[in-house]
């Protein structure tokens, strides 16, 4: 999907001015089977983004009055066809300033969330829209070359869905925050 309508209007009042806006990151994970060998990993579901050729997991802009989770589903299923339900916070964090080639700067603030296929979803993804090249399943131990912080949240869903009650939500894509006690 090009860029949204909401935000084209904003850029005719702001130009290229710097706009922050709400994003969201979609790590759809395939579980390992309880019987698998232990070597066995989950895979993730990237895409291979049509503006600049990287490998990502899915992400989107979130619109205006939708919920971060309800967006996740959506931008699954618009860039790989795919039916995903949410299953945890992974966390929340600043990405960008985003420069595009038309001179547009961009900010965000993103939820990153934890997605896996519903029972009624096909398992094979497809190229469903012009944001991207190529979609498919990776090992989650044979990743492509990829920003670190999408490495950083798909360890992230890896760890939360191994272990769901030990597991705390990112504040940051940078480094983990310290824990606040007392305070």
């Amino acid at each position: 999907m090009p860029t949204p309508d909401f935000i084209l209007e904003l850029r005719k009042h702001v130009g290229h001015a710097p706009l922050w806006l709400p994003g969201v990151t979609a790590i759809v994970l395939k579980e390992v089977p309880a019987d698998a060998p232990i070597w066995e990993v989950p895979e993730v579901l990237l895409v291979k983004r049509a503006d600049d050729g990287q490998w990502t997991p899915v992400t989107g802009i979130i619109d205006p009055g939708e919920e971060p989770h309800v967006a996740a589903i959506r931008e699954v299923k618009e860039e790989t066809g795919l039916e995903v339900t949410n299953e945890a916070l992974l966390g929340v964090g600043h990405v960008g300033p985003v420069e595009y080639p038309n001179g547009d700067v961009t900010s965000y603030v993103d939820t990153a969330i934890r997605c896996r296929l519903t029972a009624d979803s096909p398992t094979e993804p497809f190229v469903a829209d012009a944001e991207s090249t190529h979609v498919g399943w990776f090992p989650i131990s044979q990743l492509p070359a990829m920003q670190p912080r999408f490495r950083l949240v798909i360890a992230d869903a890896a760890a939360q869905m191994k272990h769901p009650g030990g597991f705390r939500p990112r504040m940051g894509y940078e480094k983990r925050s310290p824990r606040v006690s007392g305070r």
